[in-house]
């Protein structure tokens, strides 16, 4: 999946710095929701001179091309993963951040129901989920 994302970048015009590379390979090997900041750190263990400047316009450049997921967090720090394929909703561990993505087509009846209740035609939604996974209950 890395090289997939880096041919993306290189076919929209971007750059393949080293920056970019560490931030690429901290997103695609993770299964958590991860800051801005998470990323910078665990980039920074493959390539030390990382800025976290440049962790946010990797991240702008990555979501602009759909390749990763912006997740909403109770703090009002935005956290990213991996995009899903397909049209896929999420579930999030509040404590640790273990994302998992679900599929749910049957709720678009529901969606379709509250949009017409409230005059709106509904064209798109994001569904997240929050809980506790089973590792964190357990501790």
């Amino acid at each position: 999946m890395v090289e997939k994302w880096l041919e993306q970048l290189r076919k929209n015009g971007y750059r393949l710095t080293e920056a970019r590379q560490a931030v690429i390979q901290v997103i695609v090997k993770s299964n958590y929701a991860l800051t801005p900041f998470q990323v910078y750190e665990a980039a920074r263990a493959q390539y030390p001179a990382l800025g976290l400047v440049s962790v946010y316009r990797t991240l702008e450049k990555l979501e602009e091309l759909k390749l990763i997921r912006r997740v909403h967090q109770d703090c009002g720090c935005n956290a990213y993963l991996p995009q899903a394929e397909g049209h896929q909703h999420l579930i999030i561990c509040q404590k640790c951040g273990l994302a998992c993505y679900f599929e749910g087509d049957d709720l678009e009846d529901l969606f379709t129901k509250v949009g017409a209740d409230h005059g709106y035609e509904v064209t798109g939604h994001w569904l997240q989920l929050f809980g506790t996974c089973a590792e964190c209950e357990q501790k």
